[in-house]
């Protein structure tokens, strides 16, 4: 006996929505304690990983903090943002 699956489900073509960067920028107005303290509480990064964004950051003037589906990534730069931080988002 052949087992075939319902009409329904052939043919049907699966998509995953894009996923977006969440950049982090240096800037000189902040301390580097401000940038890590303000990763640890947008992203929940322990210490070690937000120093090692916050480097990034400070060293080639851009890091990369999350990728993640758009509304999440935007959140998370408004947040960075709201912390006076600059961060933008761009598609992956």
């Amino acid at each position: 006996m052949t087992e075939t699956l319902p009409e329904t489900l052939l043919g049907r073509n699966t998509t995953t929505a894009p996923l977006y960067k969440v950049l982090l920028h240096n800037d000189d107005r902040n301390s580097m304690d401000h940038v890590v303290r303000a990763l640890m509480k947008v992203f929940r990064y322990d210490e070690p990983e937000a120093v090692r964004i916050m480097l990034e950051a400070h060293q080639t003037g851009l890091a990369l903090c999350a990728v993640e589906p758009f509304e999440q990534a935007e959140f998370h730069r408004d947040q960075l943002v709201a912390l006076s931080l600059t961060a933008t988002i761009e598609q992956e």
